[in-house]
């Protein structure tokens, strides 16, 4: 399937998730069994690595603000927190603290035109997100643009669906059993259909790799996590 725009798919997507935020968080941590915060965590331990360059965060595709509340508790940088989907975004603010507050800047912004100047931060995040940007070639050199050099982007996504994990169960649970629960919990399981539909397209970690180098970003590297049902990747913008 071509990774092409749909005609107003940016809204639809949206919308999806506007309709089930929430229920967002519980469904993320009982759907994974609660490995997604571990998933989360190991994202934002490799950003904050030595070396990273001063000066704000970007989370982008921020949902209910897991992984920039991470973020904030981990250091005293400025977090930009973006996403096209509003309710996710007010759900997120609601679980703010007086500790994370003031650092977290929760923006209503298009992975594709963000609302930041060129080199304006020096390190991004993106989980569970850019399965959703379409055309994902343009989300990587938007993410190219607003890293300053020397500045880390960390991506947490779902392995490709085409791949046989554990005898073919994964893709199984994927289809037939998460849909389900998603419609248990939430009322709706068109989310949980897009997940398991736009997972099974995804492409393999080597190609997404390729992606972020053509965007301009070095030192790509990989690790598979959780057996490969997710991969994190990290890459360091060039000069």
């Amino acid at each position: 399937m071509a990774d092409l725009p749909v005609p107003g798919e940016s809204g639809r997507v949206s919308g999806m998730f506007g309709r089930v935020a929430g229920s967002y968080d519980l469904l993320n941590h009982l759907l994974s069994g609660g490995l997604d915060i571990a998933w989360r965590r190991a994202m934002v331990r490799a950003l904050l690595t030595p070396g990273l360059p001063p000066g704000p965060l970007l989370d982008l595709a921020a949902g209910t603000l897991d992984v920039s509340i991470m973020l904030a508790r981990h250091g005293d940088r400025t977090i930009v927190a973006a996403d096209p989907c509003r309710p996710m975004l007010t759900r997120g603010v609601a679980k703010l603290t007086a500790e994370t507050r003031g650092r977290i800047h929760p923006v209503e912004g298009d992975g594709l035109s963000l609302p930041l100047a060129d080199g304006s931060v020096a390190g991004a995040t993106i989980a569970f997100g850019i399965r959703n940007i379409r055309p994902r070639p343009e989300a990587f050199a938007e993410l190219a643009r607003v890293i300053r050099p020397g500045g880390r982007l960390m991506v947490l996504e779902f392995g490709t669906g085409k791949r046989r994990l554990w005898g073919g169960c994964y893709n199984f649970y994927l289809r037939r059993v998460l849909p389900v629960i998603g419609k248990i919990v939430s009322g709706d399981d068109e989310a949980y259909r897009y997940l398991a539909a736009t997972i099974s397209e995804f492409p393999h970690e080597d190609a997404l790799a390729a992606e972020m180098r053509q965007a301009g970003f070095r030192d790509v590297t990989y690790r598979a996590m959780t057996g490969g049902i997710v991969f994190l990747h990290a890459g360091i913008k060039g000069a």
